[in-house]
């Protein structure tokens, strides 16, 4: 294998591979057969005379020539990205990728939309957005994977920068058949000895919404705990208990009679939202297409985040604990 015959290509095989510690999930991103991945990495080590991937550990591992050989190797794919990005722009055509990955509870309740807005006003955009575990989330802009991060209860890092994008209200969900499915409002302290589906202890926002309901002297019974939005509204569904829920996550189930959703009656300057965010890497300049997004975004953001921000916690595997007082199957 001669210099020339590395191409850049190559160099971006090998760097997904390092990224996603695996063959196959890098081969399926870039179109490639399990083999054919394998075979560029072993074409760059015979190039180089050296062991790139320890292939005997599981998930694969990249040896200290390949860590080096990675560091150089992202950098020089994701300057040409740029590159092409630029050159593309450079007659205001917005024409480029970007690339962007979110939560599930923000992706689908906001991102579809603003994809399409986005792509529908410069339509050689390409714009890939990706559904994540929030640690993949912070994986994935962290490692170039992704241009942009969208997150809730964000947090800037050493290597990551947060900014705020949008609050949700939290409102109370609860089934059509409940006595609270009439009410215009209903008051936190209302919640006291209610069963209450809640999220799993381990979780930022569940310390959140645990501090708000002792303020307003409130002790729920939680029934159920979930550490994910998606499997809640499925347990209040079949009226398991009440739970507190940001407002966009629920509009579907209220659209469709599933759910009812009820606004807190709260002291003027208390309310009880959820912080929203974007992420990027801190100090790497955006490709054009990119910052374009990340503008088309701010312009969609709504109203301003409060200013404390805090850790991601949104998780959509569905893990469920139970307490004393759970009588009802997880669907």
């Amino acid at each position: 294998m001669t210099l020339k015959s590395i191409s850049l290509k190559s160099l971006k095989v090998f760097c997904d591979i390092v990224v996603r510690r695996s063959f196959s999930k890098a081969a399926e991103d870039n179109g490639l057969s399990q083999s054919g991945a394998s075979q560029v990495v072993s074409q760059l080590e015979h190039r180089l005379g050296v062991q790139l991937i320890e292939r005997s550990k599981r998930p694969l591992s990249p040896t200290r020539e390949g860590q080096v050989f990675f560091d150089g190797c992202r950098k020089l794919v994701a300057r040409y990205d740029a590159l092409e990005d630029e050159v593309r722009t450079l007659h205001e055509e917005v024409a480029g990728r970007v690339r962007v990955a979110a939560i599930y509870s923000v992706g689908l309740h906001h991102m579809s939309r603003a994809v399409q807005e986005f792509t529908s006003l410069h339509p050689r955009a390409n714009v890939r957005l990706e559904y994540l575990h929030p640690d993949r989330v912070l994986e994935s802009v962290e490692s170039g994977q992704a241009d942009l991060g969208l997150v809730s209860y964000p947090r800037s890092t050493k290597t990551l920068e947060a900014e705020p994008w949008r609050e949700e209200p939290f409102v109370l969900v609860c089934a059509p058949g409940h006595p609270f499915a009439s009410r215009s409002s209903v008051r936190l302290g209302e919640l006291d000895h209610r069963a209450l589906v809640g999220f799993d202890p381990d979780l930022v926002i569940r310390h959140e919404l645990d501090r708000v309901l002792a303020a307003h002297g409130a002790e729920p019974d939680v029934v159920l705990e979930f550490d994910n939005i998606e499997t809640i509204k499925r347990a209040v569904e079949i009226d398991a208990g009440v739970a507190l829920l940001p407002e966009p996550t629920v509009g579907r189930e209220v659209a469709a009679g599933s759910l009812r959703s009820i606004p807190l009656d709260t002291p003027a300057g208390s309310d009880l939202v959820r912080p929203l965010g974007i992420i990027r890497v801190r100090g790497k300049p955006l490709p054009p297409t990119a910052g374009r997004f990340l503008d088309f975004l701010r312009q969609q953001g709504g109203e301003a985040v409060a200013p404390s921000l805090r850790d991601e916690v949104m998780m959509p595997a569905p893990k469920v604990r139970r307490t004393r007082a759970a009588t009802v199957a997880p669907t």
